[in-house]
């Protein structure tokens, strides 16, 4: 077939495209302003794309893959709608072409789903199976976000946003779950959920999704997560998951991960990835035994040590005997509260600064203005800048950063400093650094964008430090 995808510049749509290519379909797409590393990774794979839309481009089209982030009014879209070429989303794409007679592994939920859907698939492979891959980052290894396989398995990252302008519910209903992970249930996604009883009803149209001979996986600290499992237990096998507890294959000893008397090394540290990798170990030890794999729970236990981790997941940009320097994605008011806990614990000597970039669709908006305030407990110092872009929520909806500052020293005991942007944010660090003369630091980076591309800057302040 001629495919063409409208919105080919984002991660996952420029993934799919080079996973049909593979299928032996013929594929363009087109995008504005597709950037690296998606316009060299296009390159490489021999995928032509153009900039801007036209609608010329689609003339002897078979099929129309339409992005998330494409909207009606787009001249592309226009010509899709009204010569009647065949469309879809880009999770239908993956549901017809990818997923068909593949046993899938969706992982859910609202924070841990990069992490654990890389481990899964990183588990099976070390244990012999050939799973594929579909998800929305890249290992720190390189290794990319998508692998097509012949293997029974497929495991993939189950995102609850929505799927296309005309299709409103959530992408992971296209995806036709034999297990399924379930990290976490906060509110989300202020953009497009009205409250948390919106997306808990995707939630559990994903959980009907789930065969008699499946099963879904839960962290058994969610109370709606666990409610959901029960109301769908008439026809779906569920199991909580927790790590460090006395049936948990993950405990925390001493100051230690441990299995059993085993003292693991791993890569990752952190409680929620602690989670993350507890569920990861559950799920593929239940497929390894129902597969009649003979690969032991040292193999898999090999694997967790030698996973390399995700980039932008508490990935060390720099480090020193005094200075360290970590990026990371978090910017859901939870996901930043575990972050800064995380670090703390494996750099108890080091005084944290923590930089926030309110850049998310959720994290713009008001909703967790009394969250966020509480969420940067145990940082000595604290940058926030101001929401990313102002015109993207009204005044009334928007993130009030000046009087999150107020609250931080009084809630999250921290010394707070508002910035107008990053660069003002890098002027306001500089100025501070020479306070810590003779002290160990940790500059924590939390945004789900491109944080002004300070991280080169950060680097080199980091290095220049006596």
């Amino acid at each position: 077939m001629k495919i063409h995808l409208i919105g080919i510049g984002g991660i996952a749509m420029g993934n799919l495209a080079s996973m049909l290519r593979s299928l032996g379909h013929e594929v363009s797409g087109s995008d504005s302003g597709v950037y690296p590393p998606m316009s060299e990774k296009l390159k490489d794979w021999g995928i032509p794309y153009g900039e801007g839309f036209d609608p010329a481009r689609l003339k002897g089209k078979d099929l129309v893959v339409i992005g998330n982030a494409i909207s009606r009014g787009n001249a592309e879209v226009e010509e899709v709608l009204n010569s009647g070429i065949m469309y879809e989303s880009m999770s239908s794409a993956l549901e017809r072409y990818v997923l068909a007679d593949k046993k899938v592994v969706v992982v859910a939920g609202t924070h841990g789903k990069t992490t654990t859907t890389f481990l899964i698939h990183h588990l099976l492979k070390e244990a012999g199976l050939k799973p594929g891959l579909f998800v929305g980052g890249i290992r720190q290894d390189g290794f990319p976000g998508f692998e097509f396989s012949e293997g029974k398995y497929f495991v993939i990252e189950g995102d609850e946003y929505d799927t296309a302008f005309f299709d409103k519910a959530s992408k992971f209903l296209h995806y036709k779950p034999t297990y399924a992970v379930l990290n976490a249930l906060d509110f989300d996604h202020a953009d497009i959920f009205k409250d948390i009883g919106e997306i808990e009803t995707m939630f559990s149209r994903l959980l009907r999704l789930i065969p008699g001979n499946g099963k879904a996986y839960y962290w058994s600290g969610a109370a709606n997560l666990r409610r959901l499992c029960k109301e769908a237990s008439k026809y779906v096998r569920s199991e909580a998951f927790e790590f460090n507890r006395k049936d948990s294959v993950l405990s925390w000893k001493k100051g230690n991960l441990t299995s059993g008397h085993r003292v693991l090394r791993t890569r990752f540290f952190g409680d929620h990835n602690y989670r993350n990798a507890e569920v990861a170990m559950r799920v593929c030890e239940e497929i390894l035994e129902k597969e009649n794999v003979s690969s032991s729970r040292t193999v898999l236990l090999d694997a967790l040590e030698k996973f390399p981790g995700v980039k932008r997941r508490q990935e060390i940009l720099f480090e020193s005997s005094r200075t360290v320097v970590i990026e990371d994605f978090a910017h859901h008011p939870v996901a930043v509260e575990e972050t800064i806990k995380s670090v703390r614990k494996v750099f108890p000597e080091h005084k944290l600064i923590s930089l926030f970039e309110p850049r998310s669709a959720t994290s713009h908006r008001n909703v967790f203005q009394k969250e966020y305030s509480y969420a940067f407990k145990g940082s000595a110092v604290t940058f926030i800048t101001e929401i990313f872009n102002l015109k993207k929520v009204t005044k009334e909806n928007r993130l009030d950063v000046k009087k999150l500052i107020l609250k931080l020293p009084k809630h999250s005991g921290t010394l707070p400093f508002y910035c107008r942007d990053p660069k003002d944010l890098i002027v306001k660090l500089r100025k501070i650094l020479p306070q810590f003369v003779g002290e160990k630091i940790l500059i924590l980076a939390m945004s789900n964008g491109a944080f002004g591309g300070i991280y080169p800057t950060l680097k080199e302040i980091a290095e220049s430090r006596k």
